[in-house]
């Protein structure tokens, strides 16, 4: 049994929106929505972690966009509201793919292959795109000087949804340890896993400011207007 688990708890500051991330629309649905919409074809069940006391709040509106899912309440970091939707994931889950309601965009095709390339000997997969800006290490005490050059041929930007074996997740979070991480496949890692990246998409953009938003308000009508839907 697959799981999906959105995580749309961030208080979603630094978009100015006025309301949670999670809870914030594009193209008439909040991120929430369009998030598990995308989780639902390649998934058994869907888990949609929220804040505390929006648990109704994010019902209501997966109900209204005609879509199933639990809801539980998050924590206070990223890692606990993960941690609480493996809690709130159905029993008989054996694979959960973690994916946050700040990229709305991510593809059906891209979400089914990067559940199918967990496969032995892999712990953990995600996909990612290579870097291609030229990068440089500042030092942020002495007025941004540049330290050096980053060699950009060998990093990659993670996106999510991030796949793993539930129990290799659960067992990851035990060993959390206080360490801040942005990111599960760090628990994996430390936890001395084998993690694998796949080719991600660049639609699959995270909105992170209200420039976010416009650009992902501009693919999704541009890719809904090549398929003849119409707009919500």
């Amino acid at each position: 049994m697959i799981t999906g688990i959105v995580v749309a708890a961030g208080s979603g500051e630094r978009l100015a929106a006025g309301v949670p991330k999670g809870f914030v629309v594009l193209a008439g649905e909040p991120l929430l929505v369009h998030a598990a919409r995308a989780l639902a074809p390649s998934c058994d069940a869907v888990v949609v972690v929220v804040g505390e006391g929006q648990v109704a709040a994010a019902g209501g509106v997966l109900a209204d966009a005609g879509l199933e899912a639990f809801v539980c309440a998050g924590g206070a970091t990223r890692a606990d509201s993960v941690a609480a939707g493996l809690a709130a994931c159905p029993s008989g889950t054996e694979v959960v793919a973690v994916h946050d309601a700040a990229r709305p965009l991510a593809g059906e095709r891209l979400i089914r292959r990067t559940v199918a390339a967990l496969q032995a000997p892999w712990d953990a997969v995600a996909p990612g795109l290579q870097v291609v800006d030229t990068l440089k290490l500042v030092d942020p005490a002495r007025e941004g000087r540049v330290v050096r050059t980053v060699d950009r041929r060998s990093l990659w930007a993670v996106q999510t949804p991030q796949v793993f074996a539930s129990a290799t997740l659960e067992r990851a979070h035990a060993g959390l340890g206080g360490h801040a991480v942005t990111d599960d496949l760090e628990l994996v890692e430390r936890a001395g896993g084998r993690v694998r990246l796949v080719a991600g998409e660049r639609r699959n953009l995270k909105v992170t400011f209200s420039e976010d938003l416009a650009i992902a308000a501009a693919l999704l009508a541009a890719g809904r207007a090549a398929s003849g839907r119409v707009e919500p």
